[in-house]
Order: C-alpha cells, then sequence, then structure tokens
C-alpha cells in the first residue's frame, strides 16, 4: 500500500513561489511514474505535471514555464516547484501515482492572492 503525504501548500502573493513536497513513508515513490494535479474552484480535478521513471516530464499548458516537476532520489521526495503563480493557480494540489486509481495524497491548498 503506497500512502501519499503533501506539504508545502500555504498563501502567496501573485508572482510568488511556492515549493511542494510529496513523500510516502515506507515507499519508493521515486521508482514510479508519478504526477500532481490539482482541484480549482469551480473546474474539475486536472494533471498539472507528471513525470515518468525515466525523468520524462509533461506540463499542463497553462502552467509550461511556470512550474517544474522533480525528484529528489536520496529523500524519497515528488518535487513541484512553482514559480510566477497566479489567481487561477489557487487550489488543493496532489500527488498520485501515475495511472491509479487509488493512490492519492489528502492534497495541499495552495493560495494565490492579488
Amino acid at each position: 500500500q503506497v500512502q501519499l503525504v503533501e506539504s508545502g501548500g500555504g498563501l502567496v502573493e501573485v508572482g510568488g513561489s511556492l515549493r511542494l513536497s510529496c513523500t510516502s513513508p515506507g515507499t519508493m515513490i521515486t521508482l514510479r511514474d508519478m504526477d500532481w494535479s490539482r482541484q480549482t474552484p469551480g473546474k474539475k480535478r486536472e494533471l498539472v505535471a507528471s513525470i515518468t521513471r525515466s525523468e520524462t516530464t509533461r506540463y499542463a499548458d497553462s502552467v509550461k514555464g511556470r512550474f517544474t516537476i522533480s525528484r529528489d532520489d536520496a529523500a524519497n521526495l515528488l518535487i513541484l516547484h512553482m514559480d510566477s503563480l497566479k489567481v487561477e493557480d489557487t487550489g488543493d494540489y496532489y500527488c498520485h501515482v501515475m495511472g491509479s486509481p487509488i493512490y492519492w495524497g489528502p492534497g495541499t491548498r495552495v493560495t494565490v492572492s492579488s
């Protein structure tokens, strides 16, 4: 069983940056294909960024050039670095094992204020 725990959310002003982290106690998530999704107010959950075990990354058009997904293998972390944040980036961000219907974290809230 894989338990995912996100951290790093918070309140930031427009144009600011945040670094989200995800870890899984007892499981090497760095050996899995992983992604970050988000639930923004009034919208369906959307895929934000993904990274495979071979380090192939993909991004939603809305975050390209602003967000970076990466791994810290030594710390067993999945990271989402978010720059140039916009109000529309506000939402709950979830760490997820790609392709899994059940392995989601509880989420971390990001609020971008103007």
